[in-house]
């Protein structure tokens, strides 16, 4: 084999390992790109995969043990008070035969169960109709406790809804669970109309939240998706301390925030960096548990963005300790001033990595947004209400996959803003829902 032919073969080699090349990188991109979907700055620690609970992980990382920690006091439940009593006693020994007596002590022993399964009360309601003498129309005499539709009680109803909306069962479980506890036999879809009738009654509950929440002066608000028919929508979750509103929408974008918002709000809105937000208002504080998650992610990857992340953490740590105290506006708005100038000294430094420029201009571009918190005692920092208010939603949605049509989402909005705003005003959400299915 002469030289020619030595070198035309090693070209042929070196032609073949740049395509093999080229395919290894691109299959390695569509990798990266799967992967990115359960390791970035955003993603949950639920979602994140490779062991990041581990007991190993935990003490190479530095996390605590789960369970309870040393000196943790621990509650003892409360003895509850008997509603009868019961007298155990025996005339006669077990094992001789002997006449016992009476007893030389008595133990007292508390024991709390449950009824037996209770069988359904079925009542023949009478309506009478009358015709008024003053005015000849029909009058027809109502009962509270006789339902406006359908042939089923309030409080099967709402027992119903709860079971679907609290305890998350699936229609065919609802159904075993009426069956075995009050002998009620009904299909899937009946209690799927059962839950439609609970919506219907608190329709009007239902806008009133709407109308606080336009008036609020802080808003939390967030979103995530979820199935309708199997096509992506978006389920917002708009809330403050005592009430959250939840509407399903197939945007995400600004048109939302203006149709439940309107432009007559004047708020301030607590959120991520998505953009529509700084469209819709600049009264915004941007959600601090983000910033600090990237941070640490990048940190992790890329040693020139460590120092930042500590920085980040270091002026977090100082204006919540200063904040504690709740002080008065003139040293608030010191603490703003200084905390804006040492901001702005890491976004002026110039930085190799183009993940780390491209993470600075994001902290650039909401720079009037990270300190409100600083101004106003009743801002939090975070956006971890409204994500805390989405969690229910996230359970549901990996539970029922998809929302079947309109129908079902106008259920889901309506009967989810009603019982978490209830629960968050501690009240008992079986008996408002009655209550509301009685008015």
């Amino acid at each position: 084999m002469d030289k020619d032919e030595i070198i035309g073969q090693l070209q042929d080699e070196i032609d073949q390992l740049k395509r093999e090349n080229e395919l290894l990188k691109a299959r390695i991109g569509e990798l990266e790109a799967q992967l990115a979907k359960y390791e970035n700055p955003h993603t949950p620690p639920s979602m994140k995969r490779g062991g990041n609970n581990s007991r190993k992980n935990q003490k190479k990382n530095g996390r605590k043990k789960p369970g309870q920690k040393k000196g943790h006091k621990g509650v003892t439940r409360q003895r509850a008070e008997p509603d009868r009593q019961e007298d155990v006693r025996m005339g006669r020994c077990p094992y001789c035969d002997a006449e016992l007596g009476d007893p030389v002590s008595v133990e007292s022993k508390i024991i709390e169960g449950i009824p037996e399964p209770q069988p359904v009360i079925v009542t023949e309601y009478k309506i009478a109709h009358y015709i008024c003498p003053g005015c000849q129309r029909e009058v027809v005499a109502t009962d509270p406790d006789c339902p406006k539709e359908g042939i089923f009680s309030n409080n099967t109803i709402a027992e119903a809804t709860v079971l679907k909306y609290e305890e998350r069962l699936p229609h065919r479980k609802i159904r075993k669970v009426l069956k075995r506890q009050y002998g009620l036999d009904m299909s899937p879809a009946t209690i799927l109309d059962l839950t439609r009738r609970a919506s219907d009654a608190v329709r009007s509950e239902y806008e009133e939240i709407l109308d606080r929440i336009r008036g609020a002066k802080v808003l939390y608000v967030d979103e995530t998706s979820i199935r309708v028919q199997g096509k992506k929508y978006w389920i917002w979750a708009f809330t403050t301390p005592t009430e959250t509103f939840v509407v399903i929408r197939k945007s995400r974008g600004m048109k939302v925030l203006m149709e439940i918002l309107t432009r007559r709000f004047t708020g301030i809105i607590v959120c991520d960096g998505w953009k529509p937000y700084a469209k819709f208002t600049n009264h915004i504080q941007r959600c601090w548990a983000h910033l600090l998650r990237e941070s640490e992610y990048l940190a992790e990857k890329i040693a020139e963005a460590a120092p930042l992340d500590k920085a980040l953490r270091r002026l977090y740590r100082k204006l919540n300790d200063a904040l504690e105290s709740d002080p008065p506006p003139e040293t608030r708005r010191q603490l703003w001033y200084m905390a804006r100038a040492a901001l702005r000294r890491w976004i002026r430094r110039e930085y190799a990595s183009e993940k780390v420029e491209k993470f600075i201009g994001k902290i650039s571009n909401g720079f009037e947004y990270w300190f409100t918190f600083v101004l106003r005692s009743d801002v939090e920092p975070t956006n971890n209400r409204a994500e805390r208010a989405l969690r229910e939603h996230v359970v549901q949605r990996k539970i029922i996959g998809t929302l079947r049509n309109e129908k079902g989402t106008s259920i889901h909005e309506r009967i989810m803003t009603v019982l978490t705003t209830w629960a968050q005003q501690g009240l008992n959400s079986f008996q408002m829902l009655r209550s509301k299915l009685s008015g």
